[in-house]
């Protein structure tokens, strides 16, 4: 067989396995693993190295206004570039819908900013923030065209949707195998907070993480869980934060519930001390759900460990720290008033292989678990994700042995800080493909602008969960009426 490219000498890592091995690729896709392939028009020596599937980032926020207009610093191509040189090959944006908009328009407006400028494939989230009738008569479209996730938020006056109409999003997604994320903060909780600390002057970034208590958090993950379980729906909870809500997640999974969790980077290199740095340095920090401390890190690596995390993703919502981003409402803005979220697309993966390989924390199988394969598996990227014939051939090549410290330099993004500026990494991705197309070779950027696909994605797979069917339907079915969730 003819093979564009054969990746020989490296040791090969799957979820279950780790194993020396040669990889032929051909046509943009993986067509052999073996202990020895010849040939191929271009032959690359892995010498030794860790052979992986590319990462996909499944949380970030790309050419994304937020609900007060503020524009996110990077664009689909300054964005796909940071990804790409944290290795991954493949990233799902958000599409934010808000009020007043259909959803035609928000998918015509993304198309229009990644089509020309991505430099890796991408798909989008749709987020909803206006269900209604005219909205949801949309999706079943949007679906078809292979958009089968969307966000809801269940905080932010702008685009909280309230229960009713998570109850009305969930039951479309379980109607045509869509997946719904939210983000779960109790929104009264936050707003009363705010009130109080605002009534007593403390309005500095340092109090934003007291601001949002973990009760909050805790509260609201527990009531999309509820909400879900009441239609039967799938529900991935975002960027979790709390050892409670950890906790909530592990029961429900263990109970059979249809239920997907993800954290963070950021909740486990950074505590709400940051905030209080000196200066204008605090409101860097800010990021919703909050940073917390060094015993709820220690109780998410745990539910890392022990599976209940589907991934570990970025949440990179960039804002620069200047009038563009952080301070548009002023350098003196009171927490509230101050952009909410962090970078790290590029950080992600380097960050988790260091701390959670490096240190023993996670195996080299759950590192591709939490950095690609389970994001392929939930979110319906059945090609990608692995490194076996048949797939695309999307690859990293890390030398676990590689240290560097960390600037800003190295994120390729359109940032003017990193929140892991100075931290000792060691692992580190020197090679990365998508679709058997070298994007980033020894740190230098071989992908063009626009290269990257538009994947249709297939609908979520709850595989063996049984979830939860409401008694009320069933005794409603006894009584002659049929009541569908």
């Amino acid at each position: 067989m003819q093979y564009d490219t054969v990746i020989h000498g490296g040791t090969v890592v799957t979820p279950h396995e780790t194993f020396k091995a040669d990889v032929g690729i051909a046509g943009g896709k993986i067509v052999a693993v073996a202990e020895h392939i010849p040939g191929g028009e271009r032959r690359i020596d892995a010498g030794g190295r860790l052979v992986l599937p590319g990462g996909i980032e499944a949380h970030c926020h790309i050419a994304q206004e937020s609900s007060s207009g503020v524009m996110t610093a990077d664009d689909y191509y300054s964005g796909s570039v940071s990804a790409a040189f944290g290795a991954n090959s493949c990233f799902v944006p958000f599409a934010a819908q808000h009020r007043g908009q259909s959803i035609a328009d928000v998918i015509a407006t993304y198309d229009g900013r990644a089509a020309p400028n991505s430099v890796i494939d991408y798909s989008y989230h749709l987020i909803i923030s206006d269900p209604s009738p005219a909205v949801l008569d949309e999706l079943p479209g949007v679906f078809a065209r292979g958009i089968t996730s969307f966000k809801v938020f269940m905080t932010y006056d702008l685009m909280n949707i309230g229960d009713a109409g998570m109850l009305d999003i969930l039951t479309v997604a379980k109607t045509h195998g869509a997946l719904t994320m939210v983000h779960a903060e109790n929104n009264e909780m936050v707003k009363w907070m705010n009130r109080r600390f605002a009534q007593a002057g403390l309005t500095e970034p340092r109090y934003h993480a007291l601001s949002r208590p973990e009760l909050a958090e805790e509260e609201a993950i527990n009531r999309a869980i509820s909400l879900a379980k009441l239609v039967d729906a799938a529900l991935f909870i975002v960027h979790v934060s709390t050892r409670g809500g950890a906790e909530i997640v592990r029961r429900e999974k263990f109970a059979g519930s249809k239920i997907f969790a993800e954290t963070c980077p950021q909740y486990l290199a950074l505590t709400r001390a940051d905030l209080d740095r000196p200066g204008t340095e605090g409101a860097k920090y800010i990021c919703s759900p909050p940073l917390r401390d060094h015993e709820t890190q220690d109780a998410l690596w745990q539910h890392i460990r022990s599976g209940t995390f589907e991934s570990v993703s970025s949440d990179h919502a960039p804002y620069r720290a200047d009038a563009s981003g952080k301070f548009l409402n002023g350098l003196d803005a009171p927490y509230p008033k101050i952009a909410n979220g962090m970078p790290g697309i590029a950080m992600r993966l380097p960050y988790l292989f260091s701390e959670g390989v490096g240190k023993g924390k996670i195996t080299l199988g759950d590192f591709v678990r939490l950095s690609s394969s389970n994001a392929a598996r939930v979110f319906g990227l059945d090609r990608k994700g692995a490194i076996a014939p048949g797939f695309d051939a999307d690859i990293a090549i890390w030398n676990p042995e590689e240290s560097r410290k960390v600037d800003l330099h190295m994120q390729h993004d359109n940032m003017d800080y990193t929140p892991f500026e100075g931290m000792d990494i060691r692992g580190w991705p020197e090679l990365v493909m998508n679709n058997g197309r070298t994007i980033v070779e020894k740190g230098v950027l071989k992908a063009g602008r626009g290269e990257g696909r538009f994947i249709a994605r297939k609908p979520v797979d709850t595989g063996a969960m049984p979830g939860h069917r409401a008694v009320e339907f069933e005794v409603a079915a006894r009584y002659g009426h049929e009541v569908a969730p």
